[in-house]
């Protein structure tokens, strides 16, 4: 029988099509007798066979043509494309990666060797980001007179040339250390590379690679600081959560790789250092001084003394502002009405500020549109409280703990206050600003969208027991009803939203006098003001499905001290099946007569924060779970577990029932068939993660010390846990595989996971 590919899914009814062309063919006395037969339609099914055989025979023969194309081929016709050119191919799990191996060969064996080349190799391999650098050019040495000159982007922060004597004066080099923007020149590392050390040496290679992306999001409401406390409101949070979360930069590489140049740190997605984002070069042009006069009244004078300081760079507003001021027109210059455009006019595109606070984060307060202009922010650390700066300055910005404050009279939600930025993290889980396909396929029948402020509310009046009620923004609901009467609920959100709901109370929801009952909740960031707060769902469902939701798993606490509290969801409902794909979870608790038949959970990551409540906790009936990662212990009553991390104790009760397949739990734990199982000690494990804490962007990513079964203990090689489906193992396997292919001869690959 032939083999039933992808492309038998098409909506091309040729199935139907084939089926009545064959039963019109058969005699009309066998069709009579198949419906008059003790078992009828065995002959028509029997055809239907035969149909769907002949319906992917005619897809075949359509797709001859596109098959011939790497771009448009099936699956399996790329091993045969690639043996055309004599190309190594990766992993077939890989399958992205392999498709750009073949359509690049003849470009890259043509580029063989290049550093731009190297780095598109880790971009269309892979789908990281990451930065390929030639260790000899970092080693001290006296210049050769062969050597090509210095260009602007060695030496950014300081003066300092290739090769030569560290300038320590430089805060802002001294954090680059380490790092693929390093500027200090290295003595030669002759020992074998480990981790950061020994990477310095002439044959030696070095990838920095960023795994993690950057998701934007857009009009989110940023969680204001109490005004009773001893800051007065004045400072803010990115995060609505009120976390300390550092801000991302997005990704700023050509498309078009025939545009490459060398990396900017402003162009990977990775964290936004402070220092980064106030970076600021200037230059003087003519059509600068001549907006000024037209604009802003610049007079004569003033513009003949910008014109002494015409196409001149200046590495910093200081050095500027400096020059400004000794000019004999300075009380005209540094006035608020031509300094503030003449910063905007002047600040150079090759700089952090200029990228950063126009694509990466921005604040718009009360009527000011299009935000507040870049040359009236500055950077500061705002952890330990508001900083002081100059009056030409409006607001404060800390990207590396995802606070801002305002300069002079302190602003509130309700002045129209929301903040538009990236945040950073390893995948499409829990509720973030990207794309869901299944939302495209959803008409909704309400729609809601809040104002700016923190008084937004959903009533019960608006949700309806059935039908799809959609939320079109990411801002902060403090108040929402529950509902008793729910026969087919979906609550989503809108793509590349994340709607926070913050709810005072208990949100329940009930099926009341309803059986048979569906809830869909889709997008959403559940988080509670108060302790012990929870989702409770009562009633009786056929089905409940949470996609990529977030019931926030709390655990921290905000700039103020204050405990982010997690939010559990807690079954009181009879459930006959309760699904949770792709979302981040608090503690789940069937309670008082409530019963989850099968309780179905995908690619997530379950915490509980609390070493006395259980992460997942039933009583009764099934608990499946595929990819997961589960930070906390474990009580159910009958166990199927495949690919999955769980760093509590686990205590199944029927133990004959069930399986444990490539998944590690705690020594000592009670398991159903364990195959394979390796028993793992987790009680000092902290350093496997690279964090535990929600909010971080690294939060559940496998650390480089987390023992091999972790990280290659999946059935297909991959890692175990949330992630899996990454095959990040995997892409960096065929990463090197290509690097050895593709690298010059002789040089040594070192690879260094950044983020």
């Amino acid at each position: 029988m032939i083999e039933k590919t992808n492309q038998s899914v098409a909506e091309d009814q040729f199935e139907a099509y084939f089926t009545e062309k064959i039963w019109e063919m058969i005699p009309a006395f066998y069709r009579t007798e198949d419906g008059l037969a003790e078992s009828l339609g065995v002959l028509r099914s029997i055809v239907e066979i035969i149909a769907e055989q002949a319906a992917i025979l005619r897809r075949s023969q359509d797709r001859l043509w596109d098959d011939q194309f790497i771009e448009l081929c099936s699956h399996w016709a790329i091993p045969y494309i690639a043996d055309l050119l004599g190309t190594r191919l990766v992993s077939a799990l890989n399958q992205r990666g392999r498709r750009a191996d073949v359509a690049n060969t003849i470009y890259q064996r043509r580029r063989s060797g290049t550093l731009r080349l190297l780095e598109q190799l880790i971009s269309s391999i892979t789908d990281w980001d990451g930065v390929v650098v030639e260790k000899f050019k970092r080693l001290g040495r006296n210049r050769h007179g062969l050597d090509p000159h210095p260009t602007r982007l060695e030496g950014r922060f300081s003066k300092t040339p290739p090769g030569g004597t560290a300038n320590l004066r430089s805060p802002q080099i001294a954090e680059l250390v380490n790092g693929p923007f390093n500027e200090f020149a290295h003595t030669a590392d002759l020992c074998r590379p480990r981790g950061k050390d020994g990477l310095f040496g002439i044959h030696k290679l070095v990838f920095y690679l960023y795994r993690l992306k950057a998701y934007q999001l857009l009009e989110v409401t940023p969680f204001p600081f109490p005004s009773h406390s001893q800051f007065d409101g004045e400072r803010f949070t990115f995060d609505p959560s009120g976390r300390l979360t550092p801000l991302f930069s997005p990704r700023n590489r050509p498309d078009d790789w025939d545009e490459w140049r060398p990396t900017r740190e402003w162009d990977l997605p990775k964290p936004i250092r402070c220092r980064l984002l106030s970076h600021a070069e200037y230059i003087m042009e003519f059509a600068t001084i001549q907006s000024l006069m037209d604009d802003y009244g610049l007079t004569e004078s003033a513009a003949t003394s910008l014109e002494t300081i015409l196409n001149q760079e200046f590495r910093s507003e200081a050095r500027l502002k400096e020059t400004l001021n000794s000019f004999d027109e300075a009380s005209e210059l540094l006035s608020l009405a031509i300094y503030i455009p003449l910063l905007d006019e002047a600040l150079m595109l090759d700089c952090g500020k200029a990228h950063l606070l126009s694509l990466a984060v921005s604040v718009h307060a009360g009527v000011v549109e299009g935000g507040i202009s870049p040359s009236r922010i500055n950077s500061a650390n705002l952890k330990m409280g508001p900083k002081t700066d100059s009056p030409d300055k409006r607001l404060l910005i800390d990207p590396e703990n995802g606070i801002f404050s305002f300069l002079g009279d302190p602003l509130n939600n309700e002045d129209g206050l929301f903040v538009n930025y990236h945040y950073g993290f390893s995948g499409e889980i829990g509720a973030g600003g990207y794309y869901r396909p299944q939302v495209d396929n959803i008409i909704p029948d309400n729609e809601i969208e809040g104002a700016h402020g923190n008084n937004n509310g959903i009533p019960s009046a608006q949700i309806p027991n059935e039908g799809i009620l959609q939320i079109n923004d990411s801002k902060t609901y403090t108040s929402i009803g529950s509902k008793t009467k729910v026969k087919n609920l979906t609550i989503q959100a809108k793509n590349f939203n994340r709607p926070y709901l913050r709810f005072a109370g208990d949100w329940s929801l009930n099926t009341g006098v309803n059986t048979e009952s569906f809830l869909t909740l889709d997008g959403l960031w559940i988080g509670a003001v108060e302790p012990g707060r929870k989702v409770v769902l009562r009633g009786d469902y056929e089905c409940v499905t949470l996609s990529h939701c977030t019931f926030d798993p709390g655990g921290d606490v905000d700039l103020f001290g204050e405990p982010i509290l997690p939010t559990a969801l807690i079954i009181e409902a009879r459930i006959d099946q309760l699904i949770i794909n792709q979302s981040i979870m608090g503690p789940i608790r069937v309670e008082g007569d409530g019963l989850v038949e099968s309780l179905v959970i995908c690619d997530s990551i379950v915490q509980s924060t609390d070493n006395t409540v259980d992460a997942i906790q039933q009583n009764l009936g099934d608990l499946k779970t595929d990819r997961v990662t589960v930070f906390g212990s474990v009580d159910v009553h009958r166990l199927w577990v495949n690919e999955t991390i769980i760093t509590g104790e686990t205590d199944v009760t029927d133990t004959q029932n069930g399986c444990f397949r490539f998944s590690v739990a705690p020594t000592g734990s009670r398991l159903p068939r364990p195959y394979p199982y390796a028993p793992i000690s987790f009680t000092a494990s902290s350093h496997w993660f690279t964090s535990r804490r929600f909010g971080d962007p690294g939060y559940g990513q496998l650390s480089e010390t987390a023992p091999f079964d972790l990280q290659r203990g999946a059935e297909n090689g991959s890692e175990l846990g949330a992630f899996s489906t990454l095959i990040n193992p995997i892409k960096s396997d065929s990463l090197r595989a290509k690097v050895a292919e593709y690298m010059p001869f002789g040089l040594l690959p070192i690879f260094i996971n950044e983020t």
